[in-house]
């Protein structure tokens, strides 16, 4: 990776080099906070700012956004879905931030250093940053969120960002009721100084302190609220750009306000935000023409009455969505003719045009595209015909498989249950799979389950379902933000399929040999997403896009497709 003062790693999108020269040839490399925000583009938000303010006046309103799933929590060590992450990354700054591109720039930390050997990051706090009760942000924040964490006691479902993603020192033993939390590498050598230790180097560490699970926690206030920590304003602190100041676990809205504490406030240029919960992808519409939203998420035929609005804006949202068939509990998914005959019989191209039209992307690899590029510049997934022996639109060969795996299981009919969410967009897709499944496979039907979320969430971990549709987003942009999934004993493998080659590979490529070795800890993630493809682990179906309408006077709105897909700390609203 390039040595520069902007930044210790770039972390985008669209491009992620994995290169252990990230730490330098020198003891240490180090990134300034004046650099970082140089880079970050910081410049050019004031001059939109500026631009706006010249031809017509910031509103002292606030932006109006719409959310299609309800936030069901804004403790940071607890929340699991995206819809949080966003709420929570408004008004909680981690050791870092995203810029516009995607890549980790300086926020509570101003500069940091990594050893030669890329085992000790050091992170230097800054001293203006402070909690919105006026408490200082202390490296005992930062402490205190991720022994949280990786509390046995918490059970995070993120605390394997600190073990197997993140390799901090002694978090696998902690997790694993080993060790006792206090024995976590990470150590607060005073107030504005955080030393991490980790057991193997991580190319892209800094991308991982924008993640919500690596937020500071102020110990003293969480012990006023220890059961109720992060359930109201009441029981939550800022230290970001925002104060939620109106908000009910599952609430249908939430609001924040300009922190006027903020370090950055001077940059700020939002009264606040308004988070409406609409579920209805019509109603939302209706809403923001009616002007009672600034932004919106559009559904299938909606792209087709606005996509020559000016306002209309597709955008990559990195989130792979598939079906999860249970191959542990049920004997007919165990049978591998019957899952290849389930992923050839489904259309993914008339998924995305005929039903989505938002510009998501029929997908046949278990990794997506656009999110995370190798050491040589090129997409992870760019080549998606490289399974086609395996995953295809393709019903000939479907019947063939089919017809072989009833005979291996000696029966002629098949019925298959499918757990779907609530919401519009996948109720429409799994309608339309399972039209397409009953069609192609004779004697197959599949009935669907509608459940809310967090149900569906719970029924696909607990092993409660035969078939599941459900997505994945990129936390950061690596690949092995999707192959991690599907190692022996993860909670996001739902079918609880077990391969030791595979389990083998993952391990290499994290704390083993290849770790290293950016060319070859890429090659070796081919051959890790070739087994699960090869096995028909899950039936990859598309890359999402989201279809939005963005009112024509707000700007500065970043959109990515990893970690968090919506940031506002640079957006400005004008009247007039």
């Amino acid at each position: 990776m390039k040595k520069t003062r902007a930044l210790v790693a770039t972390v985008t999108a669209g491009a992620m080099v994995l290169s252990m020269a990230a730490c330098g040839s020198s003891a240490y490399q180090e990134t300034t906070a004046a650099a970082a925000t140089e880079a970050a583009g910081t410049a050019a938000a004031g001059e939109t700012a500026a631009a706006q303010e010249a031809t017509g006046t910031v509103s002292s309103s606030d932006l109006k956004v719409m959310l299609e799933t309800p936030v069901m929590s804004l403790d940071p060590q607890q929340a699991t879905d995206g819809t949080s992450f966003e709420v929570m990354a408004n008004y909680t700054d981690g050791l870092t931030q995203m810029d516009d591109s995607g890549a980790a720039i300086a926020a509570v930390a101003e500069s940091w250093e990594t050893s030669d050997d890329g085992l000790t990051w050091t992170f230097h706090l800054r001293k203006d940053a402070k909690w919105s009760n006026g408490t200082p942000v202390t490296a005992k924040d930062f402490v205190f969120g991720w022994q949280r964490a990786v509390d046995p006691d918490v059970a995070s479902e993120y605390a394997y960002m600190l073990s197997d993603i993140g390799q901090v020192k002694n978090a696998a033993e902690i997790i694993g009721g080993t060790k006792d939390k206090s024995e976590l590498g990470v150590t607060a050598v005073d107030d504005n100084t955080l030393q991490v230790e980790l057991n193997a180097p991580v190319s892209y560490f800094l991308s991982l302190m924008y993640f919500p699970t690596f937020y500071p926690v102020n110990e003293e206030f969480f012990n006023t609220c220890p059961d109720t920590y992060g359930t109201s304003p009441e029981t939550t602190l800022s230290d970001g750009a925002f104060v939620l100041d109106s908000y009910e676990p599952a609430a249908t809205e939430i609001h924040l306000t300009k922190n006027a504490d903020y370090y950055d406030a001077d940059k700020i240029k939002l009264a606040g935000i308004d988070y409406q919960v609409i579920q209805d992808s019509q109603q939302a519409l209706l809403s923001y023409q009616n002007g009672d939203l600034d932004l919106t998420l559009l559904n299938g035929d909606q792209v087709d009455q606005v996509q020559d609005d000016p306002a209309f804006k597709a955008v990559g949202a990195g989130y792979l969505w598939y079906v999860t068939p249970n191959i542990s509990a049920v004997p007919e998914l165990a049978n591998d003719n019957i899952r290849k005959a389930l992923t050839f019989a489904i259309d993914r191209t008339a998924i995305c045009e005929d039903v989505l039209k938002d510009g998501s992307k029929p997908t046949y690899t278990a990794v997506p595209m656009d999110f995370a590029a190798g050491p040589d510049g090129s997409d992870f997934s760019a080549d998606q015909t490289k399974f086609q022996d395996v995953c295809a639109d393709d019903t000939a060969k479907a019947a063939e498989y089919w017809q072989k795996g009833l005979d291996e299981l000696g029966i002629t009919s098949l019925t298959l249950d499918m757990v779907v969410d609530a919401d519009d967009a996948p109720q429409k897709v799994a309608t339309v799979l399972q039209e397409q499944w009953q069609t192609a496979l004779p004697g197959l039907t599949i009935n669907l389950t509608v459940e809310p979320k967090k149900q569906r969430v719970q029924d696909l971990q607990d092993g409660n379902y035969q078939l599941g549709l459900t997505r994945w987003g990129p936390d950061y942009a690596d690949p092995m933000t999707y192959l991690g999934m599907w190692t022996t004993g993860c909670s996001n493998n739902y079918g609880l399929w077990s391969s030791t080659d595979y389990d083998d590979i993952i391990a290499k490529c994290t704390t083993g040999e290849l770790a290293t070795d950016p060319e070859g800890r890429w090659s070796a993630m081919y051959d890790a997403e070739k087994i699960v493809m090869d096995q028909s682990v899950i039936f990859p179906l598309y890359t999402q896009c989201n279809a939005e309408m963005l009112s024509t006077n707000v700007t500065g709105v970043a959109f990515h497709p990893v970690a968090l897909n919506r940031v506002y700390k640079n957006a400005v609203k004008t009247e007039g």
